[in-house]
């Protein structure tokens, strides 16, 4: 390995011609391998001078009965947006009937994301739960090359490696906007997530595809982006109302910012829905208590906790078991805003 890199399994997986799964299995003693295969590996390892690390020689025979769910956000994200505390109620349900402890670990800068590096280098957990999750966040391709089980509340992109469990986020916010069309509304812009978050995305993706499907414009100049706080959604909203003041109606990619997106309009002289129709994500307990209550799509939170502490239980029990993705289903609930 040039540049003082250190083999990782993926390194030699690639020398021995195998999958991750293989040498996993082979590093972890499984007889569900061909001699041949764990021959590759043995040899792979050898040359490489690879040395197989506390968490994966020690996923079967060690546990801490421990495992960490990961927020890479601040308190201030964490203690306002209630995606946040949904997750973590699912997540202590998944772990109900279980011995498994619930670590709660914040991740906002590099020193944060080193001492949990220490913490899974020393087997303080046996697997990480991790939400929020940006595409260039190296967490995740960390944790990956430790060997440690580890399931991803989202994904970082569509060909995402690691097991995952995320929302029809494309098709939630599709049905939003034909919602707002067949309500008449004809000049239907946006205020999108992060750009960096597959989340973002795709409820972008499904607000284009279903205007495009109508023959209604999609261009980018109806297109404000966001950072899924009120204040956030509260300044999209206005750089939308100063670019397009004849729009009648707007997605908003999440309820926090929808409730921002409602004090703009509000403060701007629009009424809404007589104006102005607004259309949420999310269906927090937020959306039943702005004014008007927040037409918005549901997703099940919750179940995503509940889905993603199964996957890594499960994962835990059984680290060569290929990695699973689970689509959870979206509902439009209609309230007053549209």
């Amino acid at each position: 390995m040039g540049g003082g890199q250190r083999p990782t399994i993926k390194t030699v997986a690639a020398r021995a011609g195998v999958g991750r799964t293989t040498v996993s299995r082979v590093i972890n003693g499984s007889t569900l391998v061909s001699d041949e295969a764990r021959t590759a590996v043995m040899t792979a390892i050898a040359e490489l001078g690879y040395v197989p690390n506390s968490v994966a020689r020690g996923l079967v025979t060690s546990r801490t009965d421990s495992v960490a769910l990961v927020v890479p956000e601040s308190e201030s994200r964490l203690g306002s947006e209630p995606y946040f505390s949904a997750v973590i109620r699912g997540v202590s349900t998944g772990l109900a009937d279980t011995r498994t402890q619930l670590q709660l670990v914040l991740v906002r800068d590099a020193g944060e994301r080193d001492q949990l590096t220490r913490s899974v280098t020393e087997r303080r957990v046996d697997g990480v739960l991790l939400v929020s999750v940006h595409a260039d966040d190296p967490l995740p391709g960390l944790l990956e090359e430790m060997g440690l089980p580890t399931v991803l509340a989202g994904r970082r992109s569509p060909h995402e490696s690691l097991s995952h469990v995320y929302a029809d986020n494309s098709g939630g916010a599709a049905s939003a906007v034909r919602h707002l069309l067949a309500g008449g509304r004809t000049t239907v812009a946006t205020v999108a997530g992060p750009m960096d978050m597959d989340v973002g995305l795709s409820r972008l993706h499904g607000w284009r595809q279903a205007l495009d499907a109508a023959g209604h414009p999609s261009g980018d100049g109806l297109v404000a982006v966001a950072d899924f706080t009120e204040e956030g959604g509260r300044r999209a909203m206005g750089e939308l109302l100063d670019r397009i003041p004849s729009l009648d109606a707007v997605f908003v990619a999440s309820d926090v910012m929808a409730a921002g997106a409602l004090r703009e309009l509000r403060d701007r002289g629009r009424r809404v829905p007589d104006d102005v129709a607004v259309v949420g994500f999310d269906d927090s307990f937020l959306a039943r208590h702005t004014d008007p209550p927040l037409t918005t799509v549901r997703q099940p939170v919750e179940e995503l906790g509940v889905t993603i502490t199964r996957l890594l239980l499960a994962e835990i029990a059984d680290p060569a078991a290929p990695r699973q993705h689970v689509v959870l289903p979206t509902e439009l609930v209609v309230r007053g805003s549209a």
